[in-house]
């Protein structure tokens, strides 16, 4: 960005200052490279096109990153994008994105790449649809380049590519050729931070469930909690597997 912090720059800046403030005992020291936070619901959805869930999204700002971005003052800035220009008439954008961009499978990043990403997020948001009734043609300028030529003018088109609610996430073209109905089968991208699939666990949301059940069923036993007729599971310690407080289930 040519103003403030770039997200990947915040990302890192955020992860170390939290980190220096974990504290200075022996377990801690040797964990100082992991981040470790609560997440306002369980993640059960990683397509963050398919869906508009605020849990998804957020997640796709760590594994995913964007062809531009919004500075301090909301103004939006180039992000994966390294150079662009404007034609006079206002109807041809050209976009030339940064050296050494790479995908978390080792791929570079392509224009095609960002093509197909596009044209798949303007068929479900509602801002991309909008500025899609203006495009005439998204096309390739060459490895690392690709072009919006647009039917008439679209003065918000660069604050499009830096929307921060449903953003359009840059993903391989193998996976952005996927029908925007359904699903992406992996999350592939050049954010932050990697997915690593086989330590995802999403299944968080139904043991808690089942622990909360198993507190309030033990609450009636004891005949506390009482309202209206029907037993509250009282608050307790945080539990270390769901992160939820009374859920009643056995730490890990």
């Amino acid at each position: 960005m040519a103003h403030g912090m770039t997200r990947r720059e915040f990302a890192t800046a955020a992860g170390a200052a939290s980190l220096a403030g974990i504290g200075s005992s022996a377990t801690n020291a040797a964990d100082t490279k992991t981040l470790r936070f609560i997440a306002q619901s369980d993640l059960r959805i990683l397509d963050p096109i398919w869906t508009t869930a605020g849990i998804t999204r957020n997640h796709g700002y760590m594994v995913y990153d964007t062809p531009f971005a919004l500075d301090a003052k909301f103004k939006p800035q180039p992000q994966m994008v390294g150079d662009y220009s404007i034609s006079p008439d206002k109807l041809l954008y050209s976009f030339t994105l940064r050296d050494g961009l790479k995908f978390h499978d080792g791929e570079p990043v392509r224009g095609t790449d960002c093509v197909v990403s596009l044209q798949r997020w303007m068929l479900r948001d509602s801002f991309g649809q909008s500025l899609a009734t203006a495009v005439d043609k998204i096309e390739t300028a060459g490895d690392q380049s690709f072009t919006i030529r647009l039917k008439e003018p679209f003065p918000l088109l660069l604050d499009a590519l830096a929307k921060v609610a449903g953003p359009p996430f840059i993903m391989p073209e193998r996976l952005a050729k996927t029908d925007p109905y359904q699903q992406v089968t992996e999350a592939v991208g050049s954010g932050p931070f990697k997915f690593v699939k086989e330590e995802f666990q999403p299944t968080y949301g139904r043991l808690c469930q089942e622990h909360r059940l198993r507190t309030a069923q033990r609450a009636a036993e004891l005949g506390f909690g009482r309202q209206g007729g029907q037993a509250r599971p009282r608050r307790m310690a945080l539990c270390a597997r769901c992160h939820d407080q009374g859920c009643g289930a056995r730490q890990r």
